[in-house]
């Protein structure tokens, strides 16, 4: 039986939203390995995908599958849910016509204000 390389989840380490969702989703996880988490920010992201810019990945998170297909934001959430436990079934939703618009849009409303909502929600440590 042949393993199946974990996915790459490049996020904003810098948002608290952020790290939490990072958390929920390898807590969720069907296997423990599904996901490789890689901030955004960090020097083995620009060494590995020297490609994707610093803007790139901070406009929205980025999902690297194995065969190094990128996909961005919205368009990669079919692909997360389909490997979390009890929410697979969530996977097709995105990939109908309406709800790709609705998709879309609460994702860049939440990209575009996740350091508002993570302040709210849960304000990092005073540095």
């Amino acid at each position: 039986m042949r393993k199946t390389k974990a996915v790459v989840l490049i996020y904003d380490a810098r948002c608290s939203l952020c790290c939490g969702c990072m958390k929920w989703i390898e807590l969720h996880a069907v296997k423990r390995d599904a996901f490789e988490f890689v901030p955004c920010q960090s020097e083995e992201r620009r060494r590995r995908f020297p490609e994707m810019s610093d803007e790139t990945c901070l406009q929205a998170f980025q999902l690297v599958l194995s065969h190094n297909q990128i996909l961005s934001g919205e368009k990669a959430l079919p692909e997360i849910l389909r490997r979390l436990k009890g929410f697979r079934w969530l996977s097709a939703l995105p990939r109908l016509p309406i709800s790709r618009v609705i998709f879309y849009a609460v994702y860049r409303w939440i990209a575009n204000n996740r350091y508002i909502i993570s302040h709210i929600i849960r304000p990092l440590a005073q540095e």
